[in-house]
């Protein structure tokens, strides 16, 4: 059955419910007149009210990929991360460097000259300690170790903040369509108010009929302002996000409102996630630091030995020397850095698992919203907003033509208004559990 024959259908069943006048004045008009009629009606209304259609956009408009760029590029949060990267990437180079030499100089009696009962005493000293063990190298593998988990933990970071771009981006997006759609049906509901008007004044439509139709319009009027509203909140939380310390006005952007269909199942997703989430990464360089720093706590209970070298001049007389100091580790063999560094290398482990389950339930939750998101949103797609638009027109043609009582005009109105709202939040929480699955896989799901 085609959609213009379940118009006329419509449309004839709501005329044959007027007033008998009117019914007898249709009664000779044709099916296919009376469908011409409601068609062409219905192409008088404004496609502006559909929430499907992408809406238009100020010149510059830009992306979600051209804002995601601009917040890597000025999100302080993410500078200053960055920053803390270099600082702690600079440790690698403090962990290599060699231990310095002492130098000691010192005199005695240099006032007596030649003297030879009390002669001058000059000494220079100059000592060493040698580090054993290989402290050395394991202070670089765990300075290098933190240097990656702190990168891992900066690409967290990243992943973070372009979710929170991602959802910033999508409210901003509907509120953009919601603010369109409210102006154009304000738009269309004024002109069906001045139509009742003429009607009232004809002595067509009764004054309380066109009252209760004139009440109606506070709510149209309202539902712009809260539009607005929405929309400028959500530009500048987006445009904060950006970086743009003094958000502009003339900010826009565009994209689709009809969220998309992911290809990858399930599964290709959680490998996904193992495969790219930098809070795994990150906890595995966690496990890689704890290892070295166990490492450099054995080697810490080596002694090290400090190597001397003296030259003394007595008088006339010149001697040198040496000496070799070396601690014994008789009682403090750094025991307890050394078991707390063991617990240290269980506890990253454990991490590791925790963070690894976090990703599977990360994932599957995420996953869980979306297909039900994606399935309520390709509902009103498919059938839902078509059926409210046809029910609309048809029901404001009869209406119009004294076809149809008001209240359920009245009644066809608030069905559709509430169609398109709830198409917008269903639209908006497909696109939210896309950006979600985004942020748990850690790769780029949404075009």
């Amino acid at each position: 059955m085609n959609k213009a024959f379940v118009k006329t259908c419509l449309a004839c069943a709501a005329l044959v419910a007027a007033a008998p006048l009117v019914c007898a004045a249709q009664a000779g008009a044709s099916d296919a007149q009376v469908s011409q009629g409601s068609e062409k009606y219905a192409s008088t209304l404004s496609s502006a009210a559909d929430p499907r259609v992408v809406p238009s956009s100020k010149p510059g408009a830009l992306s979600l990929q051209q804002v995601l760029e601009a917040a890597r590029a000025h999100n302080p949060t993410l500078l200053a991360a960055e920053q803390n990267l270099r600082g702690v990437r600079a440790q690698e180079i403090q962990a290599a460097v060699r231990q310095n030499p002492y130098v000691g100089v010192s005199g005695n009696n240099v006032t007596n000259g030649a003297d030879n009962s009390n002669p001058f005493f000059y000494q220079v000293q100059v000592s060493r300690l040698f580090e054993r063990g290989n402290k050395a190298r394991y202070r670089v593998a765990d300075a290098k170790a933190i240097s990656a988990q702190t990168e891992a933990q900066l690409q967290d970071t990243v992943r973070q903040t372009e979710l929170a771009v991602r959802q910033a981006f999508t409210t901003m997006l509907i509120a953009k369509a919601s603010l369109l759609i409210a102006q154009a049906q304000l738009a269309d509901y004024r002109h069906e108010v001045e139509l009742g008007h003429d009607r009232m004044l004809a002595g067509d439509l009764g004054k309380l009929d066109y009252e209760r139709l004139d009440m109606q319009l506070g709510g149209f009027e309202s539902d712009e302002q809260n539009a607005e509203i929405n929309l400028g909140q959500a530009s500048v939380q987006l445009q904060t996000l950006m970086g743009v310390a003094a958000p502009s006005q003339e900010f826009d952007i565009t994209g689709p409102v009809v969220p998309v269909a992911i290809t990858q199942t399930r599964e290709q997703l959680l490998d996904a996630a193992i495969a790219h989430r930098p809070d795994l990464r990150a906890a595995q360089s966690g496990v890689d630091a704890a290892t070295a720093n166990l490492k450099l706590a054995f080697a810490n209970g080596t002694a090290d030995p400090t190597l001397e070298a003296e030259y003394d001049r007595n008088g006339h007389d010149n001697s040198a020397g040496f000496g070799v100091n070396v601690p014994l580790r008789i009682f403090d063999r750094n025991q307890g850095n050394k078991e707390t560094a063991r617990y240290q290398v269980e506890a990253a482990k454990l991490q590791v698992d925790a963070a690894r389950n976090q990703i599977g339930s990360d994932v599957n939750q995420a996953w869980i919203g979306y297909e039900h998101a994606l399935k309520i949103s390709n509902r009103f797609s498919d059938h839902y907003l078509d059926e409210a638009k046809d029910v609309l027109e048809i029901s404001r043609y009869a209406f119009e033509h004294g076809g149809l009582a008001l209240i359920d005009y009245l009644d066809a109105l608030r069905a559709a208004r509430s169609s398109t709202t709830d198409a917008l939040n269903a639209y908006q929480q497909s696109w939210l559990a896309i950006h979600q699955l985004s942020a748990a896989t850690g790769t780029e799901l949404a075009p």
